[in-house]
């Protein structure tokens, strides 16, 4: 089988296309064909040894993948419905860029005949991190309003669609009138270009001065403390990414006066921690995928030889909705 191989962490230039030998699945594991990897900014990290997690190398890039299960190892229980074609959604952390992976059966999700290979293997991080992180961690309810910071990258534009089959009005935050009109398209109704505008005040104006109930900040840096301070008295702060790279420092004199919660939203170790209640709302997104009442934006397709020109795009933040590897 071929694989996309990081050797090194310099970075998605180096990575290499190799064929290794078919895996054989161990008790508990199912062999899974690939037909669709998605990619997602980390990817830009991962390959340079700057993620939080620090595979050993070689390993694959591509944390999410959807196929068909092509054999079963021992101890797969009845129960858990899977069999040879069936067709399934994982997440890996990494390791989804090549032909053929070897799952945990637990972690494979049953994707719904109305639901295509590129789409069901984009769900999981951006839609699996957007509606645990308002749902679970939000706590969010019908009629409240949420601004979503850096809302047409794969992650924001997620948390701008969960948001708003939730019940919630939702506020797109982005760096250009382009941006914001993607995210317009998905269910924004609020649209705040914080490249030009000043962000407090755009967010106030926008909420006719109560603030805003849940902040989903997928950028971090300089926006962080215009963005808390326009937060609702008793509102949420959550954080989940860091996309303008710099680590912001916390003005915890806000927090207090706000009477706010900051939440982290680490979605990852939450899967481990919660695998049932992750199955549930995985289920939950591919149902509204199926139902036509969701349908994720795909920037764009590609061939596994082409996965660093892929990458790129993710590291030049070019692109708008998800970058998908297509075996």
């Amino acid at each position: 089988m071929k694989a996309a191989l990081c050797k090194t962490i310099e970075g998605p230039g180096s990575i290499v296309i190799e064929d290794l030998p078919s895996p054989s699945p161990g008790p508990g594991e199912v062999l899974v064909r690939v037909k669709a990897a998605a990619l997602n900014f980390f990817d830009t990290l991962i390959t340079r040894g700057k993620y939080q997690y620090k595979p050993e190398l070689p390993f694959s890039p591509a944390g999410e993948i959807a196929g068909v299960v092509e054999a079963l190892g021992e101890d797969i229980g009845e129960n858990s419905g899977l069999t040879t074609g069936s067709r399934v959604a994982c997440y890996l952390g990494w390791g989804g860029a090549r032909e053929q992976v070897l799952v945990p059966a637990a972690s494979c999700i049953p994707i719904p005949d109305a639901v295509d290979d590129v789409v069901a293997s984009s769900i999981a991080i951006t839609y699996g991190t957007a509606i645990h992180g308002l749902r679970d961690r939000g706590e969010l309810r019908p009629g409240q309003t949420v601004a979503v910071l850096g809302a047409a990258g794969g992650a924001g534009l997620a948390a701008v669609e969960v948001a708003k089959l939730m019940g919630a009005r939702v506020l797109a935050v982005a760096s250009s009138a382009e941006k914001l009109a993607v995210a317009q398209a998905h269910g924004a109704e609020g649209l705040i270009d914080y490249s030009s505008a000043n962000l407090k005040e755009e967010l106030k104006t926008a909420t006719s001065g109560s603030g805003v109930d849940v902040i989903y900040d997928c950028v971090g840096g300089p926006y962080v403390e215009p963005a808390l301070r326009a937060i609702a008295w008793q509102g949420c702060y959550l954080v989940v990414g860091f996309a303008a790279g710099e680590l912001p420092r916390l003005a915890l004199n806000l927090v207090l006066l706000k009477g706010c919660d900051v939440r982290g939203v680490f979605w990852g170790n939450w899967v481990k921690r919660n695998p049932q209640r992750h199955f549930a709302n995985m289920q939950q997104v591919l149902g509204w995928v199926a139902e036509g009442r969701l349908a994720p934006r795909i920037h764009g397709t590609f061939k596994l030889p082409q996965i660093a020109e892929a990458i790129g795009i993710l590291d030049r933040r070019e692109a708008v909705g998800k970058v998908v590897l297509t075996l």
